[in-house]
């Protein structure tokens, strides 16, 4: 099933999903959970629009190709043309803020590292992408004060706020538009905080976002 961009009213985006541009290890607790250096830089990748799938939809994860990894994120909207834009153009260009979940094949994931070869085919499978419907801006408070979490089963596993991201949103989406250009339709993904795990059939996830967003799912059997 394709993602639609779309809002939490219903009302569908006009513009039709473009790339999934995302930074890794944007959050310090989750770079030293899986040992990774700190970056001085955002580390930039980007998921093919056909890897997405809506985030209220069952799950259903390629399990027959190893360990599949839950890693939950702020997904921004973008509403404009980016291109080596300042931090007030970046940030005005946002017209929604949703949850995203970057599922990762992480015994893949690990054996092309070991290689030294990229990772696309680890990060990009079809369904890689779960998506959630947007808050239109209005819903949203400042930045710093957005907090998503999600719970596992009824455990809390991940709780993340934007005054934690090492590169904040602002200066991330300006970033970006130095190395590529973001479009009207593209979504952005912002880095996942610690507690990533796991995934396993047929629990239930839970997620909300500060402005009102909440939605449960369950992973396939």
């Amino acid at each position: 099933m394709r993602f639609v961009p779309h809002f939490t009213d219903g009302q569908e985006y006009s513009h039709a999903l473009g790339k999934i541009v995302c930074v890794g290890r944007n959050y310090i607790d989750h770079a030293k959970e899986l040992d990774n250096p700190i970056p001085s830089e955002p580390l930039l990748f980007i998921k093919p629009s056909t890897c997405a799938v809506p985030l209220d939809a069952p799950i259903d994860a390629p399990f027959s190709q190893g360990t599949v990894h839950f890693e939950t994120e702020l997904a921004l909207l973008i509403g404009e043309k980016l291109t080596h834009a300042t931090d007030t153009e970046a940030e005005e260009a946002v017209v929604g803020i949703g949850v995203a979940l970057d599922l990762t094949l992480r015994d893949v994931q690990s054996k092309l590292k070991e290689k030294g070869h990229p990772w696309e085919i680890a990060k990009g499978f079809d369904g890689a992408c779960p998506l959630s419907a947007f808050l239109p801006l209005d819903r949203v408070p400042n930045w710093s004060a957005l907090t998503f979490t999600l719970d596992i089963d009824g455990e809390r596993r991940q709780s993340g706020e934007g005054s934690d991201m090492i590169f904040p949103v602002a200066s991330l989406l300006s970033e970006m538009s130095r190395h590529f250009t973001l479009l009207p339709g593209d979504v952005v993904l912002t880095g996942t905080p610690a507690g990533v795990g796991e995934l396993t059939k047929g629990s239930e996830l839970h997620f909300t976002l500060t402005g009102g967003l909440d939605l449960t799912t369950r992973v396939v059997e």
